[in-house]
């Protein structure tokens, strides 16, 4: 529709086959130039070339009468925006009309809200389809992150990675891609999610590393989480458990003490669940065991020194070397009837003893304290707390890593023969793979 502006009392006529662009008045032809300017309303989004930059305005010739105006609060959804940054000369942008003419007569447009609804369209399939939407990040706050996406939209600390992250500082100025989680247009509100894209990533990964892992290969990980039964160990994708009967040779009392998150390890892996893409792996397995130590140096006969590490009901546990412990039943403790083994020993106490027994299969080793001649312990006053903490119970006994043999179902009688080990009770159920 062509669009002619004349005066009312004079006769214009659309000279023909000028598609408009010419009028006739008064015999004369003239160029029609409103027939020039694009048709638009209110609330369309045109486009134009930015012609000017001011510090508090840029201009945009979209083919009007006049130049559009975008205020620097219609530049950007960014906060204190410097229009250089945004805009630069003869750059074409797209722009909402906000008002064809103002009380000063300009024609104002909008960058930031002509954006705001290709962005609004954008998010809102995304959103439908389940693709990801691709944003710049330019705020940290408390919670989380403000993506621009031509819309702001949060993106909360805890859906920033698949683990926590510290410090989110990390993140300023990057461009990530995020998922739309929730989605309210009436109060422009857009919620999203990078760990939805991450785990998604991993969940085809997942497969190709269970493919490719076998019981018995030694792989390195990352610590991902450390928990009372155990230590989880990412394998690039995926998650394993090393549970904390495999962490050490030597009793460990929390996965704390020897490992923390974010070290790196290299660890064995013990088995594979596939069906239920569960991974148990050993850190203790890739180091030295030193019970092959003692099976290499040790004979039956044998004198060492040794330090107490537990008192029990029936006797004493002595550590030999870092990660062996060996039993010294009640009857080895000394020459005469032992009531309490506290009579004798204290943990911490350093003691020497002699090797009664080397069972490298069950990995028990039977120790005597009276057999080492010359040596006689001091016998001390002692408190009957057999069931208390003084002494100890059978149902307290850590998981020393020894055979299930060591532990006694019940403490044997005093006068067992000296050379014979104490039986055992299992040792206690470990706690299943989370």
């Amino acid at each position: 529709m062509t669009t002619i502006t004349t005066d009312p009392t004079t006769d214009a006529k659309v000279v023909e086959g000028s598609d408009g662009l010419l009028l006739e008045i008064d015999g004369q032809i003239v160029p029609n130039y409103d027939a020039t300017f694009s048709p638009f309303e209110e609330g369309e989004v045109v486009s134009g070339i930015v012609v000017r930059i001011d510090k508090d305005e840029v201009l945009v010739d979209i083919g009007y009468k006049s130049e559009g105006v975008i205020p620097n609060n219609e530049l950007s959804i960014r906060k204190n925006v410097d229009p250089n940054e945004e805009v630069t000369l003869g750059e074409e942008i797209d722009a909402l009309v906000l008002t064809k003419e103002d009380q000063d007569g300009r024609l104002i447009v909008s960058k930031k809200r002509a954006r705001f609804e290709k962005a609004w369209r954008r998010i809102e399939a995304a959103a439908e389809s389940g693709e990801p939407v691709e944003g710049h990040v330019i705020e940290v706050v408390k919670g989380g992150l403000i993506i621009d996406l031509g819309v702001r939209g949060f993106l909360p600390a805890s859906l920033v990675d698949i683990r926590r992250v510290p410090d989110l500082d990390q993140y300023m100025g990057t461009t990530i891609e995020c998922k739309v989680i929730e989605l309210n247009r009436s109060r422009n509100n857009v919620v999203l999610s990078r760990r939805a894209v991450l785990e998604e990533e991993r969940k085809e990964q997942r497969q190709e590393i269970l493919d490719r892992l076998q019981p018995g290969l030694v792989v390195e990980g990352q610590i991902s989480n450390i928990v009372d039964f155990g230590a989880f160990v990412d394998l690039n994708g995926i998650d394993g458990l090393i549970h904390i009967s495999e962490l050490s040779w030597s009793h460990v009392n929390h996965p704390s003490e020897i490992l923390n998150i974010g070290d790196t390890v290299a660890v064995k892996v013990l088995d594979i669940d596939r069906d239920r893409q569960r991974i148990s792996l050993g850190l203790k397995q890739t180091q030295e065991d030193p019970w092959q130590r003692v099976v290499d140096t040790y004979n039956v006969g044998d004198e060492l020194e040794g330090t107490v590490t537990k008192v029990v009901t029936f006797g004493a546990f002595v550590e030999i070397l870092d990660g062996v412990e060996g039993l010294v039943h009640i009857s080895e403790l000394a020459a005469h009837h032992v009531e309490n083994p506290r009579e004798i020993v204290q943990p911490g106490d350093d003691v020497r003893v002699k090797i009664l027994e080397i069972d490298s299969e069950r990995r028990r080793l039977s120790l005597s304290v009276k057999r080492v001649e010359g040596q006689e312990l001091p016998r001390r006053e002692w408190i009957d707390d057999i069931d208390g903490a003084g002494a100890g119970s059978l149902d307290d006994v850590p998981d020393l890593g020894l055979s299930e043999d060591v532990f006694a179902g019940e403490a044997p009688a005093a006068e067992a023969p000296a050379a014979e080990a104490a039986p055992q009770e299992p040792a206690p159920e470990t706690d299943e793979q989370a």
